[in-house]
């Protein structure tokens, strides 16, 4: 079995709903769900014109290859109706690979650990609420110790 995190996101659409589809495709899909952040209402990031995201992070435990963790989600995005218009823009769903296992990839479609998650707080939130002892393959840190090196003033609000 693999450790896998992923991060939830929605800003358009009743974004609650879409979180508990996801979740649940998810479970069908890429495997079972061993833990979940609360959900955290945040700014948008990249792009600030658009509604606040609502983000949660879970830890799932599956048997699927990284690429194969990657088209699941992909699938989920288009079931729920994710279209991909602007880089960073509003969506109805986004669900990013955080980290699968300890695994280092680097290709054109997949990045592990996510290249930009130690920047930003939206992610970094959710995520040391339910791993904050987890350490970053390549930067040798904790999730906490990034969270408390960040630099993001972001408005991030747990939710619940």
């Amino acid at each position: 079995m693999h450790e896998v995190y992923l991060l939830l996101g929605s800003n358009l659409g009743n974004s609650e709903q879409v979180l508990t589809d996801a979740r649940n495709y998810v479970s069908l899909q890429v495997g079972s769900i061993i833990e979940e952040s609360a959900i955290y209402q945040t700014a948008p990031w990249g792009v600030i014109n658009q509604p606040d995201f609502l983000n949660q992070v879970i830890r799932v435990e599956t048997e699927l290859l990284p690429q194969e963790v990657l088209a699941q989600v992909l699938a989920i995005e288009e079931r729920l109706g994710r279209i991909r218009q602007e880089k960073w823009g509003a969506r109805t769903i986004d669900i990013d690979l955080l980290f699968y296992d300890i695994l280092q990839v680097h290709t054109d479609r997949l990045t592990l650990p996510h290249p930009l998650l130690h920047l930003r707080k939206f992610v970094l939130m959710p995520l040391a609420e339910i791993a904050p002892n987890w350490v970053h393959p390549i930067l040798k840190k904790t999730v906490q110790e990034l969270l408390t090196d960040l630099q993001d003033d972001l408005t991030v609000i747990k939710l619940s």
